[in-house]
C-alpha cells in the first residue's frame, strides 16, 4: 500500500506540470456488452482446486468518470463489472466446499462482478495521444456457489463462499488517434499489485464523433479478466474470463 501511495505522489506532481491538463469539468458516461469465455478452477482454503466446464455467457460494464483541471487531485471514474458463469463437473470423490461434501455430479454459479474505484492523473490529452496513470481498487462482491446434482439430474442442497475483499491494482490507459476522421486504438490496463496475479485489461479500436453538448465515442475489443489469488476470503481460485466486447461513451 505504502508503495502505491508514493507512486500516486509523483504522478500527481507530474500531471501538476502538463501542459495538456484539462481546463473545465468534464463527464464520461459508459457501457460495454462483453461476450466472455468463462474457465478455471476454485476451492476452498487447503483443498484441492476443481475445474469446472463454463458456459460462454454475456457479461457487462457501465462507468462513470469525473475529470476537473485541479492541480495534484486525481480525477475519479467508478466502473460496475457483471461477470457470473454457470459450470458442471464430475467429482472423482468426496470434495469439500464451504462446509458441505460433495460427490459424484455438481454445478456451480461463479460469480465473479466487482466495482472499481480509480484515482488517476491525465498526463497527456491532446488529438494524437492521451495518457492516464493512476491506482485502483477492484472491490469484489461475488460469490462461488456449489450444488449436488442426484443421479437422476435433480439439483439439489448447495453451499456458497461469498467474496467480499478487494485488490490494489495499477492502473493505466492510452489513446492514440488520427487526427481530422476520429479513428483511434485504445489500451486499459489493471494489474494487481497486492494480489500480482489478477489482472484486467482491455485492448481496442473505436471512432469518436464531435457533437455540440457533448462527444460519442464506439469502442470495439477484447478484454481479459484473469482471478488468481489464493486465499481471497478463504478461497483459492484460478479463474478468467476473456472475449470480444462492443461498447459506447458519451463525453460531456
Amino acid at each position: 500500500m505504502k508503495k502505491t501511495l508514493v507512486a500516486c505522489a509523483l504522478l500527481g506532481s507530474i500531471a501538476a506540470t502538463s501542459a495538456h491538463a484539462a481546463t473545465v469539468v468534464g463527464f464520461k458516461v459508459g457501457g460495454d456488452y462483453w461476450e466472455a469465455d468463462a474457465e478455471g478452477t476454485f476451492a476452498q482454503k487447503g483443498v484441492a482446486q476443481q475445474e469446472f466446464d463454463y458456459s460462454s455467457s454475456s457479461q457487462g460494464s457501465v462507468w462513470v468518470a469525473i475529470e476537473h483541471p485541479i492541480p495534484l487531485v486525481p480525477n475519479f471514474k467508478i466502473r460496475e463489472n457483471s461477470l457470473d458463469a454457470d459450470g458442471k463437473a464430475t467429482l472423482g470423490g468426496e470434495w469439500d466446499f464451504a462446509g458441505s461434501q460433495f460427490n459424484d455430479d455438481v454445478t456451480t454459479v461463479s460469480n465473479l462482478s466487482n466495482t472499481d474505484f480509480v484515482l488517476y492523473w491525465e498526463l497527456l490529452d491532446n488529438d494524437i495521444v492521451a495518457l492516464d496513470l493512476g491506482a485502483a481498487y477492484k472491490k469484489m462482491h461475488g460469490s462461488f456457489r456449489v450444488h449436488q446434482v442426484s443421479p437422476s439430474g435433480v439439483v439439489g442442497a448447495y453451499s456458497q463462499k461469498d467474496l467480499d475483499d478487494g485488490v490494489v491494482m495499477a492502473y493505466a490507459n492510452a489513446e492514440v488517434g488520427i487526427p481530422g476522421i476520429g479513428l483511434y486504438v485504445f489500451a486499459d490496463v489493471m494489474q494487481g499489485i497486492d494480489e500480482s496475479n489478477v489482472y484486467d485489461y482491455q485492448l481496442g479500436l473505436g471512432w469518436a464523433f464531435d457533437g455540440t453538448a457533448l462527444d460519442t465515442k464506439i469502442r470495439f475489443g477484447y478484454r481479459d479478466f484473469n482471478f488468481d489469488v489464493n486465499d481471497f476470503d478463504g478461497v483459492t481460485a484460478n479463474m478468467q474470463f476473456k472475449g470480444y466486447f462492443a461498447g459506447l461513451e458519451l463525453v460531456f
